[in-house]
Order: C-alpha cells, then structure tokens, then sequence
C-alpha cells in the first residue's frame, strides 16, 4: 500500500490558500489594496514569477503562468485570434481543463532548453483536445438525440467529466507526494472552474493575483527544500546543519553516526537496497527525543544535535535508537541465478526474500568552553571511530 506521504504538504498548502481567499475577501484594507492592483502591475508580477520559476528550473510552475497570462490576454481582448481559431468560453475553459490534465504528467525540466518544444506544443494538444471533446459529446448527442438520459448529462460531459477526472489525478498526486506542485495545481484548477461558474465570491483578476503570489511563495519554498533537504531521506542536509550551528548556545552536542559495514551491504545487495536503508535509519532517528534535530551529513553519515544538553543527559536517547535500528529487520527481495541458463540476462532470476538488518555506530561529544561548533563536530567524528574499532553497534562518548 502506498504511503500517502503528501497529506500534511497539501493540507498546509490548501489551507494556506484558502486563508488568503478569506483575508482578502474579507478585510477591508486587504481587500482595497489588492483591488487596486492593476492589470499592468499584474503582468509584471505575472512576468517576475514566470523569470523566478524558469530561473530555479520549475517549469511546471512557469507554464501555469504562461496559460493564465494567455487567458488573461483573451479575456482582455489584447489580441483577436476568432479569425483564425475557433475560440469560444467553453473551448477556453474546456482547454485550460486538459493543459492541466496535460501538465499533471510533465516532469520539471529546463524551460529554455530542448524540451520547450514539447511544453508549447502541449498548448496547442490542450486545445485541440478541447475540440475533439465537444465533437465528440455532439456526435454522442446526435446519436442519442431520442434518449432522455443523455440529454439530461450533457452538461456534465462537456465540462464537468474531465474537470472531476482531472482533480482527482491532482487529488492522487498531492497525497502521493510532497511535491508543491500537485496541491498547487489542484487549488488552482478548482478556484478557475468556480471563478468561471461564478460561484466564487471574488473577482477571476483578484484569483489570479492570488494564485501568482501562490505560485512564487511555492518556488521558493521549493527551492529552499532542495537547497536545505536531502532528496533521499528528507532529513535536514549539512547546509541545514550549518545554518543551525549559528544559532547554538554555549551549551549542546553533537552526535555523529555511521551505517556499520555500509559499502559491503551496497556491493552485496545492490544501492536500490542501499537507499532503502538509508531512509529506515532516517526514519528512525527522527523519532529520537531529548530535542534532538537530526541531518544527514553526507553518505551514510547522520549528525544529531541536542541545544541545551550534554552527552551524559542524551546517551540513553542514543543508545535507544541504536538499538532500535539493530532489532529493526528488513526483509528484501534478491534474484538468484542457480543455472547456466539462469545467467542468461534475457532471463528473469528466481526472487528470493532475505531478513536482514543493520546497525550503527555512535560517537557523542558535548562543547567545552571555547570550542567551535567544527571542533565539536570533529570530537564527536573522532568518537564515533572509536565506536567502530571496539566493535561497531555501540555509542561512544
């Protein structure tokens, strides 16, 4: 079963977009300001946050912004395309619907490169898809002119069927990842059908403003995760670490731990299997209390911090998550080649499954009066070798 990893990041972000919807709908000074927002000012706003996602190579985030500027360009009547294309509310409101479907199964990539070709293309599959999808309700109508049922939801096919699928392919993606993108998506999708059904209760103007200021908040949300978070096991990363050393007391310690044997389970299993034991132990040494904030330092390195405290008061807290982690056992799937013919890469090996389990090293120091957080550091990495030369699987202090 799937882990809906994405819960707690869409909710947070949902929640945080429909706070903004009420303050600027409902107080009055908020309300005015962003009002008074021109429409100038919003295509510069618009053009910034486009520069800002292509810069940090969210593309997906750019290219939501390219498809309201070009609706805003439509609504506004800037240019007029009916003499060339087909262009009517519902073909509009029926495209942005699959750009968006579209758009949920793009991966991020540099905008201004090779695969721009494929992004503005998908503008114009949106809208071609657009018309292939009303011909086909009409004919569908044409067909079943006699059948009551039909006439009823036709309504519902030409809009209505490929919204819902595509919020609920949003709805899946958000729970399934921590990406911003996917609940960003979603929110949006959602506030552009209510804006043009008129149900919701501010301006389609006032909503894009908004959803832009979403936009740019999300990038730089992102891009501080992946500046500051290890893409692997989402812990903290040593920039983090860094970062967290300036702000330190004179009292605290510092942790360092090492996956015992590392490298040989690598060559043994594979670093498929190597990963996945990389993200238990992550997993395990966030629940570690006594204040402890836990990174990734690099490899198979882990860098606990406790502010506050000193190693007598967090060895306990160490020792239990070593233990935690040793009696933890893994079961993995290895191929297995018996025969001659087995060797053969064409064919699929026999798939065995394995318990296995690991363990870690621990070296803790705590600051002495005049140390740097670096000599700290290196104290407690000083003591977490002589955790492995007597024996590995202890902690040591």
């Amino acid at each position: 079963m799937t882990k809906f990893i994405g819960v707690k990041t869409s909710l947070v972000s949902i929640c945080f977009l429909l706070m903004s919807l009420v303050v600027v709908s409902q107080v009055p000074f908020v309300a005015q300001w962003v009002n008074d927002i021109s429409v100038n000012q919003l295509a510069l706003l618009m053009l910034i946050s486009f520069l800002f996602a292509s810069q940090f190579n969210h593309s997906r985030f750019a290219l939501l912004i390219a498809l309201f500027a070009l609706v805003l360009v439509l609504e506004l009547k800037l240019v007029n395309l009916t003499e060339h294309w087909v262009i009517t509310p519902e073909i509009v409101n029926l495209s942005v619907i699959f750009f968006f479907g579209g758009l949920a199964f793009l991966k991020d990539r540099s905008l201004f490169s090779i695969h721009l070709v494929s992004r503005i293309a998908l503008f114009v599959v949106a809208y071609l898809f657009a018309q292939a999808w009303l011909l086909g309700v009409d004919t569908l109508m044409e067909i079943a002119k006699d059948n009551t049922y039909f006439q009823v939801v036709k309504p519902y096919l030409s809009i209505e069927l490929p919204l819902m699928s595509v919020i609920l392919i949003y709805l899946v993606k958000s729970l399934k990842t921590t990406h911003l993108f996917y609940p960003a998506a979603l929110a949006s999708v959602v506030l552009w059908y209510l804006t043009q059904a008129n149900i919701n209760v501010i301006s389609w103007q006032l909503s894009l403003t908004l959803l832009v200021c979403y936009y740019l908040i999300s990038v730089i949300a992102s891009s501080y995760f992946l500046a500051y978070r290890d893409e692997l096991t989402g812990l903290p990363s040593r920039r983090a670490l860094n970062q967290l050393a300036l702000s330190l007391g004179r009292k605290y310690s510092v942790a360092m731990m090492d996956v015992d044997h590392f490298k040989k389970f690598n060559d043994t299993y594979g670093h498929d299997i190597g990963d996945q034991v990389l993200k238990l132990v992550a997993a395990k040494l966030k629940q570690v209390k006594a204040g402890g904030k836990v990174f990734r330092y690099g490899g198979e390195e882990f860098t606990v911090v406790f502010p506050r405290k000193n190693a007598e008061q967090v060895f306990d807290e160490l020792d239990n998550l070593r233990q935690s982690i040793a009696d933890y056992q893994m079961v993995i799937r290895q191929g297995v080649r018996k025969t001659k013919k087995d060797r053969d890469p064409k064919n699929k090996p026999t798939m065995q499954e394995k318990m296995v389990s690991v363990t870690i090293s621990i070296g803790v120091a705590q600051r002495s009066s005049g140390q740097s957080f670096e000599q700290v550091l290196k104290s407690a990495d000083e003591l977490l070798y002589k955790a492995k030369k007597r024996g590995r699987n202890n902690v040591t202090k």
